[in-house]
Order: structure tokens, then sequence, then C-alpha cells
């Protein structure tokens, strides 16, 4: 069955609609495509329905799907948890890298990004409700962490990326959008240059644009359940 990309169209009416809810331009806030365990002729067809920007949570499958794409002007974002022995391949082969979140990493992706590439866009990963189980800097530790990302060489501090704790509370959701937030401002405050706020996903993209993220990154509304996924 052939593909269709109707979800590209249904997300970017949500993400107007949103942004007029919010009173902000949809201009300001750009669509992440993430297409983990999608074959790579999805994202061919989502780049022909004029999205440019993707983003994996697995080092391999992003590498195999970079050589099937390479004749394609993708900017590709790393987006999964980060182990050490991986910052090579993600210093080298990736635009963006938005799951920073300690000192080890930082340092390892500065090191490992080529002299002869730009330098490596990074978001810092916040755990912004403090559970156990996910990965990311503790609120307390952002600008400790952000202040060692400005001195890194080949490095490019961009903003924050949080996953807030699944809630069927939109207002609970909400407020840990707006948390982050207040550490993004903070920080703007303190000097960084900052432009990029990452939350949002399919389930949330409402509440996190109305607490202005700028990057929302979408799967299952763009390219459907994902194969293998569970019910």
């Amino acid at each position: 069955m052939n593909f269709k990309m109707q979800g590209v169209e249904n997300v970017r009416l949500r993400l107007e609609k949103a942004c007029a809810t919010a009173g902000r331009d949809p201009a300001t806030v750009k669509i992440l495509a993430v297409a983990k365990k999608h074959p790579a002729e999805k994202i061919r067809e989502a780049y022909g329905a004029g999205l440019r920007d993707f983003g994996e949570n697995g080092v391999q499958e992003a590498l195999d799907k970079q050589e099937q794409l390479s004749d394609l002007d993708i900017c590709w974002h790393f987006i999964g948890g980060i182990q050490s022995n991986k910052t090579r391949d993600l210093a080298t082969h990736f635009h963006w890298v938005q799951s920073v979140d300690r000192v080890k990493v930082l340092n390892r992706l500065s090191a490992q990004r080529p002299a002869d590439q730009s330098a490596l866009n990074i978001c810092l990963q916040v755990n912004i409700d403090r559970e156990p189980q996910k990965s990311g800097v503790l609120p307390e530790g952002v600008a400790e962490l952000a202040a060692q990302a400005a001195r890194a060489p080949r490095i490019r501090l961009r903003g924050l990326m949080a996953m807030p704790r699944v809630s069927d509370d939109p207002a609970q959701t909400r407020d840990s959008f707006r948390r982050v937030r207040e550490l993004f401002e903070m920080l703007r405050g303190q000097g960084f240059t900052l432009d990029t706020l990452s939350m949002g996903m399919s389930a949330d993209l409402e509440a996190a644009v109305q607490e202005g993220s700028t990057l929302v990154r979408i799967g299952t509304d763009l390219f459907g359940p994902r194969p293998g996924a569970a019910d």
C-alpha cells in the first residue's frame, strides 16, 4: 500500500490552530518528524511533503537511514539516550543532539566533532519532573551544564529539550512545560544565546505551543503507530 502523508497536513493544521490560540506565528514553531522504527521510504515521502528536520532515537538505525537518504538535504537530530561509546557517531553524523544531559557526554561530543564541520547544535535535556527512569539534568543543574556547553569548542548551545511526565491532566502537562520555559528564560536572562525550546509531541502539541515551544517532536501523528508497537 502506498503510504500517504496526510499526517503532515493534519499536523500542520493542528499547529496553526494551536498558534492561533496562543497568539503566535506558526512560522516560529518547527516540526521535527520522529521516524523511529519507520522505514527510510516514509522519511523520503515526508521530505517530499516539505519536512526537512528528522529525529531519531537509535544511533545505528539513524546511520542506516542516513545512508539510504544521502541524496536528500535532511537536517538530522538525535533525541535518544546517549551512550558514551556512541558519541563519535553522534558528533560526526548529526546536525543536532538534543539529549545532552551530563558533562562527560558534552566533552566527548566537543572533542569528537570534526574540525571541517560546523559546530554541533545541542540542547540540554531537562528532567523537569524528576522522574528516576528518565534521562536529563535536574533543573538545579541546568545553569552549570549550560555554562560548560557555552565554553566547549565545536559546540553551539541552542536551548532545552524536555519530556514531561505522562498525565491525563492537561493542566499538569502544561505546568511542566511552563517550568521548562522558565528555565529557558532564566538562562537567557543570564546571557546565554538560546533560540530553541524543544517540547511537545503528538499528544500534547497544543499545551507545548501555549508555553512557548519552538520545536515539536511528532512521530505517531505523522507516520502512524510504530511497527511492532503494542496496541
